[in-house]
């Protein structure tokens, strides 16, 4: 059993990339060209946004979000504790300061209430990431994003595809990032992301800033980075957009299937509000003695992953920022308790009932 299973999904489009590979091969345009500008028109089409903006990963959509804006020295961005590493990673990365606070218990998604009280005069941005498949509170961090004059960028590496109050993931903040890493809900072969907007300066500035900062050929307006997609990401990303539509109900499917064989073992499914659709990019869910049922799943051939172990104020990285135990008690807690178990669009009953059967035993084993 795969925790993801990539192989099922290309034997169903097999042909499908290999032609279209072999169309970027036969161009030899093989970074940006005709290809990334068609996958862009479409991706912003299937969003609902006037600009699509891919780039070489899911992590440089952040950084060139947030560049985009100008953050820099000085400024203090507001990120969840509970998140990659990415996410906070490219705040500093500019010389910023990462101002952490807290998640919400049921969808571990950012606190608003958390975010209103860390804002300062020295806010830019709010970063919310939309964790696990479903979309952050979007739509009330807007609210308080335009009260402060600050800028919400989503974090949509896990939740592209997921609809929040019947708006898609990517399409209701200043500016939203996703990843297509092979292992999210729409992955390519290798690194790639993307940055959408509906303002038309912030598109163009996104594009020079991919491109070493060029606004023409040696025509240099901004210090920028080397982010741009392969042609071949690009064209193998064109033929999974096409079936993304018909693996967002198997998702459904599946995660319903599992939210069924939970509750009959009296174990919780994962919450998801009634006014959020999720892509499960993750089906995580909260067990108790979590490090050892982890290892009976293992060893049981059920294979798990744990997202995340330790919040992102209490990595070595940021022992700067001087946090301590205590400081983060949702975040904390979920770090210790949520378990990733196997999921994907074709994943299928026997499967599911399998690893549901491994995971009660090992829930009840672990409390004996």
């Amino acid at each position: 059993m795969e925790f993801i299973d990539l192989k099922r999904q290309y034997r169903r489009i097999e042909s499908e990339v290999k032609e279209a590979i072999d169309r970027v091969l036969s161009s030899c345009r093989f970074i940006l060209g005709p290809e990334v500008e068609a996958f862009e028109e479409e991706i912003a089409a299937f969003v609902g946004v006037s600009h699509a903006v891919s780039c070489s990963s899911g992590t440089d959509a952040l950084l060139l979000s947030l560049m985009a804006i100008g953050v820099g020295s000085g400024d203090e961005v507001i990120v969840p504790a509970f998140s990659f590493f990415a996410t906070a990673e490219v705040v500093a990365l500019l010389g910023a300061k990462p101002v952490f606070v807290d998640i919400l218990p049921d969808t571990y998604n950012i606190d608003p209430e958390a975010v209103k009280r860390a804002i300062t005069e020295r806010t830019k941005a709010i970063i919310a990431v939309s964790l696990f498949g479903q979309c952050a509170e979007l739509e009330e961090l807007m609210r308080v994003a335009n009260d402060a004059g600050v800028y919400l960028i989503e974090d949509a590496a896990q939740s592209f595809g997921a609809t929040h109050r019947g708006k898609r993931s990517c399409s209701i903040a200043h500016i939203s990032a996703t990843s297509f890493f092979p292992a999210k809900p729409l992955g390519c072969y290798g690194d790639g992301g993307c940055v959408f907007t509906d303002d038309d300066e912030m598109a163009e500035r996104l594009r020079a800033l991919r491109n070493h900062g060029q606004t023409a050929r040696y025509k240099h307006r901004y210090i920028g980075i080397n982010g741009r997609l392969d042609a071949i990401q690009a064209a193998i990303l064109r033929v999974k957009l096409k079936i993304f539509p018909e693996e967002l109900e198997l998702r459904e499917i599946a995660a319903g299937r599992y939210d069924a064989l939970l509750r009959e073992k009296g174990i919780d499914p994962p919450v998801v509000k009634d006014y959020n659709t999720s892509v499960y990019a993750q089906y995580t869910v909260r067990v108790p003695n979590r490090d050892w049922v982890a290892r009976y799943l293992t060893e049981s051939g059920i294979p798990v992953a744990i997202h995340y172990p330790i919040p992102l104020p209490y990595q070595e990285a940021f022992s700067y920022l001087g946090h301590k135990d205590g400081d983060f008690p949702v975040a904390e807690e979920a770090s210790k308790q949520v378990l990733s178990i196997p999921f994907h669009p074709y994943i299928n009953i026997e499967e599911q009932i399998r690893v549901v059967e491994a995971l009660s035993e090992a829930i009840a084993f672990s409390e004996k």
